[in-house]
């Protein structure tokens, strides 16, 4: 909402410069966007009046005129078209800067010269260079009724420049959309009182019951409905006071009866809408009906705007007799709106159910000034203030007489809201001392009215205005708003903290990030739903479908992580990003005992070479294997601490992956881990081997070890002995684990692969290969008998567990 600085002091006493004026309404709660000056320093503009008008005789666009500054005749050279002989017009003489500066921010100074060859004393002015309006299509046209030769500063009315501000005004706040639900702050804060206009009006007509009958037919969309009416008056421009503070605000001058319904609307918050009354069905015959009702089956309506719309069923329609003349709260309708030919204006001013306003503009797509001030709420007591006062100024330019009273539906009144506040409470919520008095005061300043009082609390009648205050701690808020937040003293939190066990699972899960992050993998955070074709989702899975999903790729929870993280490798892939290395930690959804459950997943993606391109041949290491997945989980079961863990081949299933090998605890499956189908991958355009993995992280992180321990570096050295033997193809390096653990040798401290060999001289279903083991005490040096006693206990439990060959 924008309203201008001069305008507002219009309404209440204060002494702060715009910039202040701004921090103020800020601390308030009520935003300031921007602050713009406008207006002002119109030295050397004055009132022109055009004499004549002829086409320049060397340029096609352009035209010379003759105008009168009050003191002489000038030459201008114009490219303006919109004005004739006897229009007065703003013109700035030669050796004054325009009030706007240019684009650079340098001032724009008028000088006499020669255009196109004809000569130029100065220059016919828009309302946009002016800096007083936006429209820059053609010259400002003045009320012909002034004097050629008159200041433009005395013309606007100004003495000085304005400001616009822009304020951002929230949801819950209906009255600041209006110049005096500010000003009412305004006067809050200084204990200035609030200055109204006088809304008396002379009501020379007779009754307007006489000519107008409204009839809700039902109160709950639109619980109050008032109408005046103003008959032979001449519709023409509004006053150039009010044309000029309307344009600083955004809204451009239409005549004088729909000027003065915007002009009250941005000064009171409400909205209103003028009828033309011949053109209401009946007229002729007696009063003219106002029916406020619903919209009918297939009823369409062309509105101001020239566009026809087919209303929605149950719309807010204001109707005469025979057809709808307005949505209501909405827009008015073409068939209705005042013309230069209306000479009887009918004057609504009414209040509209909220959530039926909004439903009706969204649905429709339309979007004004009036629904939005009634999608917010109105206030009903404001109405026929609004009205009064529209009624006055459409009179005062339009000459019309007033008929005596309103045509007004108001068939259940609200009862007022009270609400008790606690002296005390606001005390202790707010933690600093207010006295009952000053708390009082404050409330009271704001317009609500005490009633019964005691030294330790107070009843307060909450005005219509102020939808918002519902409870108690709202009055406590408003307390403290005029108080001042800034003389609330900071302290610091009391109490201890708590704990939770989430917290600890928050701790473990950002060091299994940290863990996998330090390993070169990159975090991802995939789509919760997906669809229920996405590549990934593991066969025999019974997916959880969503009821009324927004389109076909979001229609079920995902039951896997492995679906996101392959998407982000298609997408990677697509992008030329062929190499990835990716993880994702978070929820999934599944059934549990026939009933919806969460679960805690840790998901892997590799795919693409090992290393970044580099320029020295050692980093070319070629692309991720399922050894780089599994070693990556390995370390991080590690880091983790996580004992126990044991990996296990498994065949391949109907599952979408080639099925490698599975982690579990004892019996325990933890994840599983493999490489995608390469057909399934070839049409993902994923070229290269994708190795997926997923464990369920709660378990996981469940089964982390407790505290490290330090263990001081051994001062005793280590005796290694190599073992080369022939196993069956068969035969996995976990194989040779388990029977090196049953062995249980003295001394052992680590076993190492180092190397496996097939070929030439290796029978056919066999493999060499070779293993160090590396004995150590950590009391004394190990003797040569002890370590051979050691090594010979090893190499009978892999002959005995895995047929082994020793070379």
């Amino acid at each position: 909402m924008k309203i201008t600085y001069n305008w507002l002091a219009q309404y209440v006493d204060f002494d702060w410069p715009p910039e202040e004026l701004s921090e103020r309404l800020t601390m308030l709660g009520l935003e300031v966007e921007k602050l713009e000056r406008v207006g002002g320093g119109y030295e050397g503009v004055v009132v022109a009046e055009v004499l004549s008008r002829e086409s320049h005789p060397n340029a096609d666009r352009l035209l010379v005129c003759r105008v009168s500054d009050g003191k002489g005749e000038r030459q201008i050279v114009c490219g303006a078209t919109n004005f004739k002989p006897g229009d007065k017009v703003p013109l700035i003489l030669p050796g004054n800067a325009l009030p706007m500066p240019s684009e650079s921010g340098k001032p724009q100074v008028i000088k006499a010269g020669k255009i196109r060859g004809i000569a130029s004393e100065g220059m016919l002015c828009s309302g946009k260079e002016l800096g007083v309006s936006e429209d820059a299509d053609g010259l400002m046209i003045l009320d012909s009724k002034v004097q050629a030769g008159q200041p433009f500063a005395n013309y606007l009315g100004v003495e000085s420049a304005d400001y616009v501000l822009d304020l951002e005004v929230t949801p819950n706040r209906p009255d600041w959309n209006s110049v005096i639900g500010i000003a009412r702050e305004i006067g809050a804060l200084t204990g200035g009182a609030l200055k109204l206009p006088s809304v008396e009006v002379e009501e020379t007509g007779d009754p307007v019951a006489e000519r107008v009958c409204v009839r809700i037919e039902d109160a709950a969309l639109c619980p109050l409905y008032s109408a005046r009416l103003i008959r032979n008056g001449k519709i023409g421009p509004s006053p150039s006071w009010m044309r000029s503070l309307l344009e600083k605000i955004g809204i451009r001058s239409i005549n004088n009866v729909v000027d003065a319904t915007n002009f009250v609307m941005m000064e009171t918050g409400q909205p209103l809408h003028a009828f033309d009354y011949r053109q209401l069905a009946g007229w002729k015959n007696g009063a003219a009906l106002i029916s406020v009702r619903k919209s009918r089956d297939g009823e369409s309506l062309v509105t101001l705007d020239g566009q026809e719309y087919r209303l929605p069923c149950g719309a807010i329609v204001i109707a005469d007799a025979e057809k709808a003349l307005a949505l209501g709260g909405i827009m008015g309708g073409l068939n209705s709106e005042i013309s230069e030919s209306t000479q009887d204006v009918l004057l609504e001013s009414a209040c509209f159910l909220p959530r039926s306003i909004r439903s009706a503009s969204k649905r429709l797509g339309i979007r004004t000034d009036a629904s939005y001030r009634f999608e917010r709420g109105a206030d009903p007591e404001i109405v026929d203030w609004a009205s009064r006062r529209a009624a006055g100024l459409i009179c005062e330019s339009s000459g019309g007489i007033l008929h005596a009273g309103a045509a007004e539906a108001y068939p259940n009144p609200p009862s007022p809201t009270r609400i008790s506040l606690r002296y005390e409470k606001t005390n202790r919520l707010l933690g600093v001392e207010i006295l009952g008095k000053e708390q009082a005061s404050l409330l009271q300043r704001l317009g609500l009215r005490q009633g019964a009082a005691s030294a330790s609390s107070s009843e307060f009648w909450v005005p219509s205005f102020r939808s918002d205050l519902k409870r108690e701690v709202d009055l406590i808020e408003e307390v403290v708003r005029l108080y001042g937040v800034d003389r609330i003293p900071s302290t610091p939190p009391r109490g201890t903290v708590g704990r939770h066990e989430h917290d600890n699972l928050h701790d473990r899960l950002a060091l299994a990030r940290q863990i996998l992050v330090g390993q070169g993998l990159h975090e991802i955070q995939a789509q919760t739903l997906i669809s229920d074709r996405a590549a990934g989702i593991p066969s025999g899975l019974r997916l959880l479908a969503l009821e009324h999903p927004l389109n076909s790729d979001m229609n079920v929870l995902r039951p896997s992580l492995l679906p996101g993280l392959v998407e982000a490798l298609r997408r990677n892939a697509n992008h030329g990003l062929a190499d990835a290395a990716l993880f994702e930690a978070g929820r999934v959804f599944c059934l549990r005992n026939g009933r919806p459950a969460e679960e805690e997943r840790l998901a892997l993606a590799l795919t693409g070479s090992r290393f970044p391109l580099f320029w020295t041949k050692e980093k070319e290491a070629g692309d991720f294997d399922l050894f780089d997945l599994k070693g990556r989980l390995e370390l991080l079961l590690k880091v983790l601490g996580v004992r126990g863990a044991q990996w296990h081949r498994a065949e391949a299933s109907e599952s979408p992956f080639v099925e490698e090998g599975r982690f579990s605890l004892g019996k325990r499956v933890i994840g599983r881990l493999g490489q995608m189908q390469p057909l399934l991958a070839a049409r993902l355009d994923l070229k290269k081997p994708v190795l997926l993995a997923e464990l369920d992280l709660r378990i996981l992180l469940a089964h982390r070890g407790g505290g490290k321990s330090f263990q001081a570096l051994p001062m005793f050295p280590s005796v290694r002995r190599d073992a080369a033997m022939l196993v069956d193809e068969s035969v996995s390096h976990a194989d040779v684990l388990r029977a090196v653990k049953k062995a249980n040798p003295d001394f052992l401290q680590t076993v190492a692969l180092f190397d496996v060999f097939r070929g030439e001289g290796i029978p056919e279903g066999k493999k060499s290969v070779a293993y160090a083991f590396v004995y150590r005490d950590r009391r004394r040096t190990l003797k040569d008998e002890e370590v051979a006693a050691a090594h010979a206990k090893v190499i009978r439990r892999l002959q005995e567990e895995v047929a082994a060959e020793i070379r």
